[in-house]
């Protein structure tokens, strides 16, 4: 009596856990393939927005260039201290236009540009400081011009060439 519960019970007992297993991994590869599928499609709409992203942050580092930012601020009559007081309203305008761009990118790449924004900042300060308020504003863009190229590393190229390695990260 025994051995006939056994002999129907064990072969159902083998089938169910057998059925078990196969149904369990099935499962398990469908959710993969569909997790699969999420992050493909994720991708395809924010590759976009982080590539959009480097761009942007490429074209602000290279509007705060001293030469591209000189020409776009400086007007004639201009003083030292009207330069100083219109450079840094432009550089901070176009840091607080792209800060949103911070979310596509990484950490590492936002530090490099927030210290290429800090250090044009404090040469554009530290130049005004060494001339006369009221001296003329192309000694002020000459000043700064010729700081930023006698930095041993130019903060600006550094988040650059830092930008574009990330770029390539991303894209490989």
């Amino acid at each position: 009596m025994l051995a006939d519960i056994l002999k129907i019970t064990l072969p159902a007992l083998l089938v169910f856990l057998a059925s078990y297993l196969a149904l369990r991994s099935l499962l398990r590869n469908e959710a993969e393939r569909r997790h699969a599928e999420l992050s493909a499609e994720r991708s395809k709409i924010t590759l976009p927005l982080r590539l959009q992203a480097y761009e942007r942050l490429t074209l602000l580092l290279e509007r705060m260039q001293p030469e591209s930012i000189m020409v776009r601020t400086s007007r004639s009559g201009m003083t030292v201290a009207e330069l100083q007081t219109a450079l840094i309203g432009t550089i901070r305008a176009e840091w607080e236009h792209n800060l949103a761009q911070q979310i596509y990118v990484g950490r590492e790449a936002w530090d490099h540009l927030r210290n290429a924004k800090e250090c044009m900042v404090q040469v554009v300060n530290l130049c005004a400081e060494k001339l006369s308020p009221t001296d003329p504003a192309i000694a002020l863009s000459q000043s700064v011009i010729d700081t930023v190229l006698n930095l041993d590393t130019n903060p600006l190229a550094v988040a650059r060439d830092f930008i574009k390695r990330e770029v390539i990260d991303l894209l490989n």
